[in-house]
């Protein structure tokens, strides 16, 4: 375990911003992890994970703490469950990869999506109609100012869409050190409706699907859409799809009749964001090297050297746009920093 000085953060952010910490230190273990809390309190501390769903504005003039703390082990299993516990500095996409080699079932719609295991609870993350919410047992965290561990249950995250009680109430206030997953071993539930999976199935000749062809498709789907944060720098969706109410989309509907919606409640619809930012014609847009995708409109993109600063103004430009012509306020689901 080593503190370095004014360390670049380049590689351990998707966007590949080029922005400096002041101090930085990778931890492997709990134990190193709370050595660097206990002898750092003073510090202000960034609690670094995958990088994956953060947006870096400038320099951290700050001591980052990186997880990377691995490890993967089944906690219990019965004839059709397993319950298994993965460390937080796990790569989320290889966590999905590991549980099909075993044959664990719940999981594969989460395919490809960017970020480290500790992480995706904060964000409760989601995609193809699973939500990480729907195979959580409980996880563990570590109190920044005490020190103790402590275990959080699923009621205790308090998940919704795309947010968690560590994105408000103990925001800061804890480290989630491990996850507990419940997969299924045999008779897995597949979701196949939404989004394009069925059609991807269909057309590789797929008619009785396993939980591996549901990830292929996924998969595919995704290359087709996004871009490979390796090749172009990028956070994958930068917005929330927001929520309004069904009134509000009656009367907007009716100026804008091709405006497709999920009804997630009575009196509550979902509308894609990357629709709205495409019908407003940021598609593609590009300013210096900050822009938006040519293919997914919720993407925005590094193209090589723009700062996050550049990007963060290029978002709000965005939302300004789908103010004006749809009256929807568009919230970003990454983290400006």
């Amino acid at each position: 375990m080593q503190f370095l000085r004014n360390f670049s953060l380049k590689e351990y952010n998707s966007f590949g911003i080029d922005v400096k910490a002041h101090r930085f230190v990778s931890v492997s273990s709990i134990d190193e992890l709370k050595s660097v809390l206990r002898n750092n309190y003073a510090e202000d501390l960034f609690i670094l994970g995958g990088g994956s769903n953060m947006l870096l504005t400038g320099d951290l003039r700050k001591t980052v703490v990186h997880i990377g703390l691995k490890g993967k082990k089944i906690i219990s299993e019965s004839e059709n469950e397993v319950i298994i516990e993965v460390a937080a500095g796990e790569n989320w996409h290889e966590l999905v990869l590991w549980t099909l080699e075993q044959g664990f079932g719940g999981l594969e719609n989460l395919s490809l999506i960017p970020g480290n295991v500790g992480t995706a609870p904060i964000q409760n993350i989601g995609a193809y109609g699973v939500e990480l919410k729907d195979h959580f047992v409980s996880c563990e965290a570590l109190n920044i100012q005490t020190l103790e561990e402590k275990e959080f249950n699923l009621e205790a995250c308090e998940f919704d869409y795309r947010n968690s009680v560590f994105k408000n109430q103990l925001k800061g206030q804890f480290i989630i050190t491990s996850v507990q997953f419940r997969l299924t071993k045999k008779e897995h539930q597949l979701r196949t409706d939404y989004g394009a999976i069925q059609a991807e199935l269909e057309s590789a000749g797929i008619e009785k699907p396993g939980i591996r062809d549901i990830s292929d498709a996924v998969i595919r789907i995704r290359q087709s859409k996004l871009p490979n944060p390796k090749e172009l720098g990028n956070s994958g969706s930068f917005f929330k799809n927001p929520v309004i109410d069904l009134e509000s989309y009656q009367e907007l509907v009716h100026k804008f009749p091709e405006m497709p919606s999920y009804q997630v409640s009575e009196t509550e619809v979902k509308v894609p964001a990357g629709w709205l930012i495409d019908q407003a014609g940021m598609k593609g847009y590009r300013e210096g090297d900050a822009g938006v995708h040519q293919r997914q409109a919720l993407v925005l993109v590094n193209y090589g050297s723009a700062t996050g600063e550049e990007i963060l103004q290029l978002s709000k430009m965005i939302q300004e746009k789908i103010r004006a012509r749809f009256g929807i306020e568009l919230e970003a689901e990454v983290n400006i920093i």
